[in-house]
């Protein structure tokens, strides 16, 4: 039987918050709005990085509330102060050593019985809790009313309405930060063996902890390993009689303590909405919950994928950016207007031919470097950014990610890894770096490799979409190959690679239209990034490839590789272009949109160069963050086997193209 107290919070906190400011921790469940509060209090004061020996990633920034400096720590997703994933081991972490001044806890208005009982666990670990229930305004579409007031009379600590998104709320979240005052919260009770059982437990801790005694011996009754290992730091001689009483405790109820402990939750909880949440016994459903339901249903779900693809992918990206906008930056911009200009004034100025190369020639830093950057890649880049953005904004792709996770399970994925493979579709490189959030060692290989093997980034997709959509088939062809491939590499490597595939659990965030200023917000600073990073590179290959030139080591490999092409079919010429892909993916799909424009490749091979190029080496970036993320001998092995399946690929596919004639 739940019952109900007030207490004074006590920490018990194992460092002291520094005197210039406070340490604010955001905490709650992936997807209930965290980042968009966090993004509303920083602003643009923010860093991205590991926590120290993990490789998530935390962000932290800087603002000043109501006078008093703050930093913002936006945690990883978390259900509950018991780890399972990596995400959550580092959330606790922080709150165990960072020890925070404010823990503000953001819960999900349509789900508030089942996330307030991670509440619970915060506010008897002894944290200073201010809970934030967000999404009020989906909420209030569906019908539901939750009385704000009788929850935080109820709870003891702020409690905040809100719609972050919009801005709801937002004032009253600072002011709960700024003064925030430790009063009394709720005490909430167990049955009296569940009580009896915790006190025995809590009265062997001596040592000075950041959570309280009763949340420690909980998570200790539920081994957790962590929590023990530091218990046992700190008890020191004293944690044989902990282990000792921990392990009575267990075996008496070792058939129904996760249960009994479950249950009594659910029990406090129900006790303190009942009079708070009001939900009508004739709910209307929202069109965004029928579109949501339409999205994760295989019959429904598929068509409506293929319908945003079309749109988003082949129109949007493909036809407008690939082609209408690399049409005018490309051909008229660059082609007609500013290529003849730093071409006439570069020979003005520098009168040795072969420096004027650098810049001006045919692997000129101007006329090739920052014209594939600026003319072919960013239109297409910014296409898709602005694509993925609209999506990501919409509550779309949780939805896909429970669409796909029966097929991903075949390849030793999980749905969760559809985030890191469409964001793929934008950069490899970006990708790569977010395979980290996947739970298991297994999961991050499968995913790394397929990324680097069969997923082409937004600007060698664009062009080769704008090259493929001339010759009817081609880019039906194209599509097919890579699909088989990656299903094919993705169940092998699922059936070689030792290990489970884990459970599958995603937060769905509401569905609705997406926000201009999140949008435009999310599109720049992917751009920036992106951008920031490709243009050095561009600007670096264009010099390496001329000094390859004037030293002829350029004009070497490309008879090195001739053999090769000859073997897929392909000119001499198109060896440019595979060297080109060495340095970025979307380097070399632009070297083939040259070989193209100059008519040196009919459908056939444009058609084997586009497969043979996609699956080819990953890019000199995405290799560099593959070596950080994987290790140096499995990105080498990945880059080796990749290479040797590319060619392997693109020679049966031109005999296969050659004996039907399709092309």
């Amino acid at each position: 039987m739940a019952f109900f107290e007030r207490k004074p919070a006590s920490l018990g906190t194992a460092g002291a918050s520094p005197a210039a400011g406070k340490k604010v921790a955001l905490v709650g469940n992936p997807n209930v709005g965290k980042s968009v509060l966090f993004n509303a209090l920083t602003g643009a004061y923010v860093t991205v990085s590991n926590y120290p020996g993990t490789s998530v990633e935390v962000a932290r920034g800087n603002a000043v509330i109501e006078g008093v400096t703050c930093e913002i720590i936006d945690t990883p997703g978390m259900y509950s102060i018991l780890p399972i994933t990596e995400e959550e081991r580092v959330a606790r972490e922080i709150l165990l050593n960072e020890s925070p001044d404010v823990v503000i806890h953001v819960l999900d208005a349509r789900n508030l019985e089942r996330m307030l009982a991670m509440t619970i666990q915060l506010i008897e670990a002894g944290l200073p809790v201010v809970l934030v229930v967000n999404i009020m305004d989906e909420a209030e579409r569906m019908g539901l009313e939750l009385d704000i007031p009788l929850l935080r009379e109820k709870l003891g600590i702020p409690v905040i309405g809100a719609a972050t998104a919009k801005k709801r709320g937002l004032p009253e979240i600072r002011r709960a930060i700024a003064g925030y005052d430790r009063g009394h919260h709720a005490v909430f009770g167990y049955s009296r063996r569940l009580e009896q059982d915790i006190a025995e437990v809590a009265s062997l801790l001596n040592g000075r902890y950041a959570l309280s005694g009763k949340a420690l011996a909980l998570l200790l009754l539920q081994r957790d390993e962590e929590v023990a290992a530091l218990i046992k730091r700190t008890e020191g001689d004293g944690y044989p009689a902990v282990e000792e009483k921990v392990r009575e405790k267990s075996f008496e109820r070792r058939e129904s303590f996760h249960l009994d402990l479950s249950m009594e939750r659910k029990g406090i909880v129900r006790g303190l909405t009942a009079g708070v949440l009001h939900v009508p016994a004739d709910r209307r459903v929202t069109f965004g919950e029928r579109l949501s339901t339409l999205a994760t249903r295989p019959l429904t779900g598929v068509p409506l994928l293929l319908v945003v693809l079309y749109f988003g992918l082949y129109q949007f990206v493909g036809v407008f950016g690939a082609g209408t906008l690399v049409d005018f930056l490309e051909g008229t911009i660059f082609e007609e207007h500013f290529n003849p200009w730093v071409t006439g004034a570069i020979r003005g100025l520098i009168p040795w031919e072969v420096i004027q190369e650098l810049f001006v020639g045919e692997y000129g830093v101007l006329t090739l470097g920052f014209r594939y950057a600026v003319g072919i890649i960013l239109p297409i880049v910014a296409t898709f950014f602005l694509f993925f953005s609209i999506l990501e904004d919409s509550g779309y792709f949780p939805r896909l990610a429970l669409l796909v996770d029966r097929l991903f399970k075949r390849i030793g994925l999980t749905g969760r890894a559809v985030i890191p493979m469409v964001l793929g579709f934008g950069c490899d490189t970006m990708a790569t770096m977010v395979t980290r959030t996947l739970e298991t060692v297994r999961e991050r290989i499968i995913a790394t490799l397929l990324l680097a093997l069969a997923i082409p980034c937004s600007a060698q997709l664009g062009v080769i979409m704008a090259l493929l959509s001339k010759a009817p088939g081609a880019l039906m062809v194209w599509s097919g190959c890579l699909v088989l491939i990656f299903l094919v590499i993705g169940f092998l490597a699922a059936r070689m690679m030792p290990g489970e595939t884990p459970m599958f659990y995603m937060e769905l965030p509401p569905m609705r239209l997406p926000q201009l200023s999140n949008i435009f917000t999310k599109t720049y600073t992917r751009m920036q990034w992106y951008f920031m990073e490709i243009l050095p590179l561009f600007i670096l290959a264009s010099v390496l490839l001329w000094l390859g030139k004037i030293t002829h080591f350029f004009e070497t490999m490309v008879e090195w590789m001739s053999p090769v092409m000859a073997a897929v079919g392909l000119p001499r010429e198109a060896a440019v272009a595979f060297i080109f892909g060495f340095f970025r993916r979307d380097y070399g799909a632009a070297g083939l949109y040259d070989l193209q424009e100059k008519g040196l490749m009919d459908p056939r091979q444009l058609t084997v160069a586009a497969v043979t190029l996609t699956l080819f080496i990953p890019c000199v970036a995405q290799f560099l963050i593959m070596k950080k993320e994987r290790g140096m001998k499995v990105a080498v092995a990945m880059g080796v086997f990749v290479s040797f399946l590319a060619f392997g690929s693109g020679w049966a596919l031109n005999q296969f193209l050659v004996a039907t004639r399709i092309l």
